[in-house]
């Protein structure tokens, strides 16, 4: 003869057991995507002085469709503010370089000028191009204060081709892919400023 309370006891702790392993997925779930989430915000947003900003800017996109320029893509955006007022702009954008896409984050300040640059992604040659990705990164520190009120699109180019930048040593192309990129998205910038500075209000 079958025990119904036995029986009831042990759906009864099935159902806990399976409830119990669900909840703990979902916990577990929610911590690996919040860790996920600051470790995006550490790769994107280590572009900028911490006290530059007091806001969560990856929660703020700016830029949400890829807008083609003239020679890169420009892939999204964000905007950092400090006590409510706009300090930086973070625009990530897509070149394509000797092996493959560069994908580039670009802070600008709200004047215009350029903050930094950094590698995100990039599949060029091991030991030449692909230095593009070494963070701190002196060949990209040297973008920081530039801007298009203090030169001219003839000096955005390699000072052997009688412009204004040196090039990584053994890489040509990945240098003039980068450089092209960063002034493809500074000229963005000076053409949306408003837009851009307001967090997409006109």
């Amino acid at each position: 003869m079958s025990n119904p309370g036995g029986v009831a006891t042990l759906i009864l702790l099935t159902g806990l057991g399976v409830g119990a392993a669900y909840l703990t997925q979902i916990g577990t779930a929610e911590h690996i995507e919040a860790r996920q989430q600051a470790d995006a915000n550490r790769t994107l947003l280590d572009v900028l002085p911490a006290d530059l900003y007091d806001n969560q800017p990856l929660a703020q996109p700016i830029v949400t469709e890829p807008v083609p320029l003239a020679h890169s893509t420009l892939l999204g955006g964000y905007l950092t503010t400090r006590s409510g007022q706009p300090s930086a702009i973070l625009l990530r954008t897509q070149a394509l370089g000797y092996e493959g896409t560069i994908e580039l984050l670009i802070a600008i300040d709200p004047l215009g000028r350029l903050l930094g640059v950094k590698t995100l992604r990039q599949s060029e040659t091991p030991g030449l191009g692909a230095t593009i990705a070494d963070w701190p990164n002196a060949w990209l520190q040297a973008f920081s204060g530039k801007s298009l009120q203090t030169s001219t699109d003839r000096d955005w180019m390699l000072k052997k081709e009688q412009g204004q930048f040196d090039q990584l040593a053994g890489a040509t192309v990945t240098s003039r892919a980068v450089l092209q990129a960063v002034h493809d998205t500074l000229r963005y910038f000076d053409e949306h400023k408003v837009s851009l500075t307001t967090g997409g209000r006109p």
